[in-house]
C-alpha cells in the first residue's frame, strides 16, 4: 500500500517541485495539496493522508496551529515539517505541538522521501541543524534565552505583528479575539523589555523570526 501524502505550503512552485520529486517514488502517493493550514484542515477528512508535509510560515493559519489541530483531530496522522527555518523559535514550538519530523528545505530533494517513510513507520526525524537546536535548548546552551520566555502563542503573535498584520488580521489568523491579541502583545513587550512595534520588528529580524529582502 502506498503512503498517502498531503503537501501544505503557500508557494505553488515549491509544491509542484515536491510533487515531481515524490511522485517518482513508487511507494508514495500525493493525495492532495493545500496553500495554508486552514485549507489543510478542511481537506483532512476527505483526503485522509498518512503523512502531512507541512510548512510553518503561511497565511491564514500557520503550520504550528495546523499541526496542533491535526494531531488533536487525527492523532495517527504524521506531520513532517518542511521549512527553511532552523531557529529554536520555530523548532521547539512545533515539536511540542506534536510534529513527528523536521526537515529543512535545502535538503528536501535528498532527504524528503526517506523522512516521509520514517515518520510513517513511527520514527522521529530531525534535520541535524534542528537536532542541534533541540540539544542546545535542553542543555541550556542556547544563545537566545530571552526568546524562551515566550509561550508558543506569543511567538506566533510576535511574528505576525512584525510582519505587519493588524490586531484584527492576527485575531482572524489565529482564531482568537482582538482583545486576546492585545493581551499577548503586552505580555511579549513586557517579557522582552520592548516598547513599541518598531522594537518588536527589530527583535524579530535580529532573532531570525522574519526575513527582510535586501
Amino acid at each position: 500500500m502506498a503512503i498517502r501524502v498531503m503537501l501544505v505550503d503557500d508557494h505553488t512552485m515549491l509544491r509542484d517541485g515536491l510533487r515531481a520529486i515524490l511522485e517518482a517514488q513508487p511507494d508514495l502517493e500525493i493525495v492532495g495539496e493545500a496553500a495554508d493550514g486552514l485549507e489543510a484542515l478542511s481537506l483532512l477528512d476527505e483526503l485522509l493522508p498518512h503523512v502531512v508535509v507541512m510548512d510553518i510560515a503561511m497565511p491564514r493559519m500557520s503550520g504550528l496551529e495546523a499541526t496542533r489541530r491535526i494531531k488533536k483531530a487525527h492523532p495517527a496522522c504524521r506531520v513532517l515539517v518542511l521549512t527553511q527555518y532552523d531557529q529554536r523559535e520555530y523548532v521547539l514550538p512545533i515539536l511540542k505541538a506534536g510534529a513527528d519530523g523536521y526537515v529543512l528545505k535545502r535538503s528536501a530533494s535528498a532527504d524528503l522521501a526517506a523522512a516521509i517513510r520514517s515518520v510513517y513507520a513511527g520514527e522521529s526525524v530531525l534535520d541535524p541543524a534542528a537536532a542541534r537546536t533541540v540539544i542546545e535548548a535542553y542543555v541550556g546552551g542556547g544563545s537566545e534565552p530571552e526568546a524562551g520566555q515566550l509561550t508558543d502563542r506569543e511567538r506566533e503573535v510576535l511574528i505576525l505583528v512584525a510582519e505587519g498584520y493588524t490586531n484584527q488580521q492576527i485575531a482572524n489568523t489565529l482564531h482568537i479575539s482582538p482583545k486576546t491579541v492585545d493581551v499577548h502583545r503586552v505580555n511579549i513587550m513586557t517579557k522582552l523589555d520592548l516598547h513599541n512595534r518598531t522594537d518588536l520588528i527589530k527583535y524579530a529580524i535580529r532573532k531570525g523570526l522574519i526575513h527582510v529582502d535586501t
